[in-house]
């Protein structure tokens, strides 16, 4: 015959404050929990939204970031009449040769840090249609004009529109805003490739990027380029690089699983303590349970559920706590370190709903791992020993 549940719901309320204490530190460690996974979530958004198999990087053999190779105006040309590449509708084949650099500018909170910016035109917009002008205009090839990503300015100071940014020899006028939907391509600033060489006083590039027709074009394209003994290149479709740049979030992933399993260790504990206090003060009601018919196991599963009851509260508190805070507080994206190319990424707290699923799990492993010995010691005490308890 098993407990009735009401008997759990109706110690938990009896005994408020021990209650409440338990709820509150469970709360607190599924908050931070769910914190560190959303850190993850979102770098790993940022660096795979948008990425299709269509779209090739060409870049130099053995170079890990697009910031690390160099393509000369030569092999540019080369690219171009290689198979397996579409074409626009006057006939031109969809390739763009960009230049990328570091240039070191001061963020909002007076620090300073590292921003990619690209050189590219109008053909490397039309390869990511998923990119699209929201504000301003696009940069005219010839003026050092620069558009940015719409959420760059909530980080970075002096790239609104109108004002001019300069970063040692560098100086750009910022004239448009464009969305990137949250991909990679927001944390740059973009400007026309060929100012860029100017400025940087390099006259080659960086990458190449394609636009095949379909993925089977685009693996002959790849083959094609790694045949070539001229070029020396190799190519990788935008998925698979963004996938080997998820480097960045490697430490992000190691901090999620040491802070989840410290974390879950210390309130397993305090949700054993807790029931192993409750346990000490029923004794009696546990022999008078004993005493009117319920079993060993009943007592067992009572406890063990009152357990997973009290966590599970707390993990329902602790995601709706998160949810408030992502939504109302950290509304603007933050950033960290792209160990390839030492410039910085934004990205924003990402709750998503396996993520709220993972975070009750989390609750409910804690309440079992909390509630179980602490059970077991109720269901092991003798009717007689337990009723004479005073």
């Amino acid at each position: 015959m098993a407990i009735p549940l009401k008997y759990n719901l109706r110690n938990l309320m009896v005994r408020k404050v021990s209650t409440g204490m338990t709820v509150f530190v469970i709360c607190l460690v599924v908050t931070v929990f769910l914190f560190v996974l959303s850190l993850w979530s979102g770098v790993t958004r940022t660096l795979s939204t948008n990425a299709s198999d269509r779209n090739v990087v060409t870049m130099r053999v053995g170079s890990q970031a697009e910031m690390q190779s160099v393509v000369t105006r030569d092999s540019a040309d080369l690219i171009r009449s290689l198979p397996g590449i579409e074409r626009d509708a006057g006939g031109q084949p969809l390739v763009s040769a960009e230049l990328l650099t570091l240039v070191n500018i001061p963020k909002a909170d007076g620090k300073s840090t590292n921003v990619q910016v690209r050189g590219t035109s109008s053909a490397g917009m039309a390869l990511r249609p998923s990119i699209r002008m929201v504000e301003g205009q696009m940069f005219r090839p010839g003026t050092n004009e620069a558009i940015v990503s719409k959420v760059l300015p909530s980080r970075i100071a002096g790239v609104s529109i109108g004002d001019t940014l300069k970063s040692g020899s560098y100086r750009w006028k910022i004239v448009g805003y464009f969305d990137a939907s949250g991909s990679a391509y927001d944390s740059e600033i973009w400007t026309d490739v060929a100012d860029l060489q100017a400025q940087s006083k390099r006259p080659i590039y960086s990458i190449v990027y394609v636009r095949a027709t379909d993925a089977e074009s685009a693996r002959r394209y790849i083959e094609a380029v790694k045949g070539d003994q001229r070029l020396k290149l190799e190519g990788k479709t935008e998925k698979k690089y963004f996938e080997e740049q998820m480097v960045t979030g490697a430490p992000i992933k190691v901090l999620a699983i040491l802070v989840g399993v410290f974390t879950a260790i210390g309130a397993s504990f305090g949700a054993m303590n807790t029931m192993y206090a409750q346990v000490s003060a029923r004794i009696r009601e546990i022999g008078t349970l004993r005493a009117i018919g319920f079993s060993r196991r009943s007592v067992l599963v009572s406890f063990v559920v009152e357990a997973l009851l009290l966590c599970l509260i707390g993990g329902i508190l602790g995601t709706a706590l998160a949810f408030v805070l992502f939504n109302l507080v950290i509304t603007k994206p933050t950033g960290t370190m792209n160990f390839r190319t030492f410039s910085e990424i934004l990205f924003n707290f990402r709750l998503t709903p396996p993520l709220v699923l993972g975070g009750l799990a989390f609750s409910l492993a804690m309440g079992f791992i909390g509630g179980f010995f602490p059970a077991a010691r109720a269901a092991r005490l003798k009717i007689t020993t337990a009723l004479r308890e005073i």
